[in-house]
């Protein structure tokens, strides 16, 4: 049978799938803590959702799944206006709805998520419907106009905003996207039911989602064995695909003749561009190179000054709310002077929340000729949305304009991804400082852990989680020093 979450799981990585229904349980890693809160989240938002639903309806979430089917049929043949928690089936498909909700043309199905209905949502922009969310809910549909229940491909998601979220799956999910969402999912299903027919096989590649994995073990051993080509940088498994079979190993890029695949500002290769496939070269032939080092490919100079703020955030995405804001101070590049300096909101409060924003808007301000690194756009977003939420404390025209500073350098984005060839597999600040010999405190540092601990702190009070977070938060700010520094003693090719 095929089921909602292998398409869920199909959305992220089509090898999951495979694992999943075929792998050894053995070698699964532990779940991880994020994905056990992503759970525990999920289910209590559901729980509260229903608990505060004003209307009558049909709960058969507590029913044994053996008879849970028949009573959701009994339940949509004699006309009952909504169903929570049922189990419907047909042609090979399962699909546990959270919702079932008559109408006048039939019943459409529902879902209850603890996240936004829509991503890209903006003052600016109207957002679209999720992929994964559309795949799940184009299953239950299917299910539910095979059965003659349905003649619409209607479907809603209650969501983390309280709002209704209507997805007509006949429909694209946005201007960019070519195909309908029912036209997505069919061609998911097919590759779904495929494999789980073993009539296509599937590899692991290396992407940002492999960390949340219970196979990311597994798959890393695989990966590195078989000298995979998402192992460069940013190159992930879509693009990874459109490679011959020859150039898909980090030795097979790294030994071709890039000559023989270029034409002009195009390549051979469908929808690679001749300056990405330069850079992927580059990181691959460093890749092979023994005791290998990054360098810049372009003369860069790296602003000086007596006092350097190094600086980075932490937020709750559950919560929407940033809870940290983390300075290390160095003055006249003496790192015995290192001082780190925290703005916190130690309750998960709004007004906790604006305060830590007003103190660190301050700090900033009151070390006016200081250099502030960090490292990707997320500060700036996050600053932006602060702004937004709290106008009085700064403008998002504010915001932009301080960032717009030369004295505000993004490493990533200003020089890292864009005038550097690095040889590790990933650009993130963990792997470039420890590729540097730099080592976080934590046997467990990453964003992703500490919203867990944030909210563990949030629920008992403990001292020693917040000291855990603080101490997370100011080793990511030294990583960010180190960096900077090795930046400066690095070389052009």
């Amino acid at each position: 049978m095929i089921t909602a979450s292998m398409l869920y799981s199909f959305s992220t990585c089509p090898h999951r799938v495979t694992l999943d229904l075929f792998g050894d349980p053995a070698e699964r890693d532990e779940i991880s803590p994020f994905v056990e809160l992503l759970w525990e989240r999920g289910s209590a938002f559901e729980k509260e959702t229903i608990e505060k639903l004003g209307v009558p309806f049909l709960n058969l979430r507590d029913v044994p799944r053996i008879e849970r089917e028949g009573m959701t049929m009994r339940a949509i043949l004699s006309g009952e206006d909504l169903i929570y928690g049922g189990r419907i089936s047909h042609a090979g498909l399962l699909g546990e709805p959270d919702l079932l909700r008559r109408t006048d043309h039939g019943y459409i199905p529902g879902d209850i998520k603890s996240g936004a209905g829509l991503e890209g949502q903006s003052e600016d922009a109207d957002g679209k419907p999720k992929k994964h969310y559309a795949l799940q809910l184009s299953l239950y549909s299917d299910i539910l106009q095979g059965k003659g229940w349905a003649e619409s491909q209607a479907a809603f998601v209650w969501d983390i905003h309280g709002q209704e979220v209507a997805y007509d799956l006949s429909q694209a999910r946005g201007p960019r996207t070519p195909q309908t969402m029912w036209e997505e999912y069919e061609d998911a299903l097919e590759t779904v039911t495929a494999i789980a027919n073993q009539a296509i096989e599937t590899t692991p590649a290396l992407i940002g989602d492999c960390k949340l994995c219970h196979w990311r073990s597994h798959c890393r051993r695989q990966i590195n064995i078989s000298d995979d080509l998402t192992l460069i940088s940013e190159l992930g498994r879509s693009r990874r695909d459109k490679f011959p079979p020859e150039l898909r190993t980090v030795r097979g890029l790294a030994n071709t003749d890039l000559d023989s695949l270029i034409r002009g500002s195009k390549t051979t290769i469908e929808g690679i561009g001749a300056k990405t496939l330069r850079t992927w070269h580059a990181r691959a032939v460093l890749q092979k190179q023994e005791n290998a080092k990054p360098y810049f490919i372009e003369p860069v100079e790296l602003p000086t000054a007596t006092v350097e703020l190094f600086f980075d955030v932490e937020t709750d995405p559950f919560r929407d709310l940033c809870y940290l804001h983390g300075f290390v101070r160095r003055v006249g590049g003496r790192n015995s002077t290192e001082q780190f300096i925290p703005f916190t909101a130690d309750e998960a409060t709004p007004e906790l929340e604006k305060d830590a924003f007003a103190d660190a808007w301050r700090f900033v301000h009151e070390h006016a000729d200081a250099i502030v690194y960090y490292y990707s756009p997320y500060e700036r977003t996050t600053w932006k949305r602060l702004a937004r939420q709290y106008p009085d404390v700064a403008s998002e025209d504010e915001v932009m304009a301080l960032f717009e500073q030369p004295r505000f350098i993004d490493l990533y984005q200003d020089f890292v991804r864009s005038k550097m060839i690095w040889p590790t597999s990933s650009l993130s600040i963990k792997a470039l400082a420890k590729f540097l010999g730099f080592q976080w405190r934590d046997t467990d540092p990453s964003g992703a852990a500490s919203v867990q601990w944030f909210h563990h702190w949030v629920e008992t009070g403990d001292p020693a989680i917040w000291a855990r977070i603080l101490a997370y938060n100011e080793d990511d700010c030294r990583a960010m020093r180190v960096l900077a520094d090795a930046l400066r003693k690095l070389n052009v090719a």
